[in-house]
């Protein structure tokens, strides 16, 4: 297969290309980026032609934080139209969270999600639970699972709140030289609480969850980190606090990353209307102030990652209320135009940090060969349309989930092609 894309405005900062270029792509490999190509001149015949004029060409977007429910959820999402989801949405790289039943927490689990992806249209990447049915009480072998595949370990979902099991957990972590991706709860101090703890949850009469659940979390993670040498990865983070300590570790020099997803950019606890668990996520939409300082944080670089926690979930468990329904909104196919429009349409971050934030960053973080398309990188590469205005749609989602607070808002930026190892893998239809 040779592709060849023209006339598209090329930003890659892992290779220092920004600007106007022609790429040719053969054998699954980008094999020219040049201002101007002449095929006949190289004597190559392409077997597809995008005319990417006007249009940004970037490395894939890679999700660090995705929750595709297979095996044992699959009337939720399966690895196959999560990946679906992932194409349709820019994404040519996601990793698989362990919350399934049974939890990715051995060999076989994570073999498992390895070979069913192998018939994705993107690369699935397993990440394992740290403890055995993510139980919280017996450690995973982490070496056997690193060895098997596993990219990454974590128990997201909830925090290993064993401090000394966690503890070795990193330290095996560190042995193999895998991160270890927190999702930071004091799930004591949280209770029962299904929002921000602020005027909102009282308004509606909900019980709310205080910054204090994610930042107890956070700083220990942060202190276990620099005791064992571990690569830590905050996931999700939503509180003004998480992103001051994450600013320390990185001032001190700590092997310390974060993310955080749209929606801690786009909404806070006032845009809640009602009693719609459709803006119920965990951590919670938070005040405007975090907001702010979330926003902030990605400008300056202290957060280094937009991931989306896509969790989908069936249109039956999110009618219930705020207080009966699970935990979770999707984002895979609204990521993108969500960030173009609140954060670079509006200055706060560049066309280069879009690009660190979501493909490069998050290549190095994993330490795959992916998030850059220079001369010799496998070619995944996403183009999409920065100008074109729509109205986000639930019901097109190739996703099986229909729950997300984004439904009819109008966005900026359309993903129109994605390109896995060479191969169009998605392509809009209007």
């Amino acid at each position: 297969m040779v592709l060849y894309i023209k006339n598209g405005y090329v930003i890659d900062p892992a290779s220092g290309i920004e600007g106007n270029y022609d790429l040719l792509i053969k054998e699954n490999k980008v094999w020219k980026v040049e201002a101007s190509l002449d095929l006949d001149e190289l004597n190559v015949t392409a077997d597809k032609v995008i005319d990417a004029s006007e249009k940004l060409v970037m490395p894939g977007f890679i999700d660090l934080h995705v929750h595709l429910r297979e095996p044992g959820f699959e009337y939720k999402e399966t690895i196959l139209s999560g990946a679906e989801a992932a194409v349709a949405g820019g994404f040519t790289t996601i990793c698989a969270m362990p919350n399934t039943k049974p939890a990715l927490d051995s060999v076989d689990t994570v073999m498992n999600v390895i070979n069913i992806a192998k018939d994705a249209p993107a690369n699935v990447h397993p990440i394992a639970a740290i403890t055995k049915g993510q139980e919280g009480t017996q450690l995973n072998n982490i070496y056997e699972l690193a060895d098997a595949g596993a990219i990454a370990i974590s128990e997201d979902g909830k925090s290993v709140l064993d401090t000394g099991l966690y503890a070795k957990a990193m330290r095996r972590a560190a042995d193999r030289n895998i991160p270890v991706f927190a999702h930071c709860e004091d799930t004591a101090l949280a209770e029962d609480g299904v929002m921000n703890e602020g005027k909102k949850s009282k308004e509606l009469g909900l019980p709310g969850i205080s910054n204090a659940v994610e930042d107890i979390i956070t700083s220990r993670d942060i202190i276990l980190s620099k005791e064992t040498g571990a690569k830590l990865h905050l996931c999700h983070c939503s509180t003004k606090g998480s992103t001051f300590m994450l600013g320390m570790a990185k001032k001190y020099g700590l092997k310390v990353t974060g993310e955080t997803c749209p929606h801690y950019f786009t909404l806070s606890d006032e845009d809640i209307p009602e009693d719609d668990a459709n803006y119920k996520m965990n951590p919670p939409l938070r005040s405007k102030e975090d907001v702010e300082a979330i926003k902030e944080a990605l400008k300056n670089d202290i957060l280094d990652v937009i991931a989306t926690d896509h969790a989908p979930h069936s249109i039956e468990e999110k009618e219930e209320s705020m207080l009966e329904a699970p935990f979770g909104i999707v984002g895979l196919e609204t990521a993108f135009s969500l960030t173009w429009s609140e954060l670079v349409k509006t200055g706060i971050l560049t066309y280069k940090q879009l690009v660190q934030k979501m493909s490069a960053n998050p290549a190095k973080i994993l330490g795959i060969d992916r998030g850059c398309i220079g001369e010799g990188y496998v070619a995944d590469i996403v183009i999409v349309d920065p100008e074109t205005e729509y109205y986000i749609d639930k019901n097109k989602f190739f996703s099986k989930g229909r729950n997300t607070p984004f439904h009819k808002r109008k966005v900026n930026g359309r993903v129109l092609y994605t390109i896995v190892s060479g191969e169009v893998k998605y392509e809009y239809q209007n």
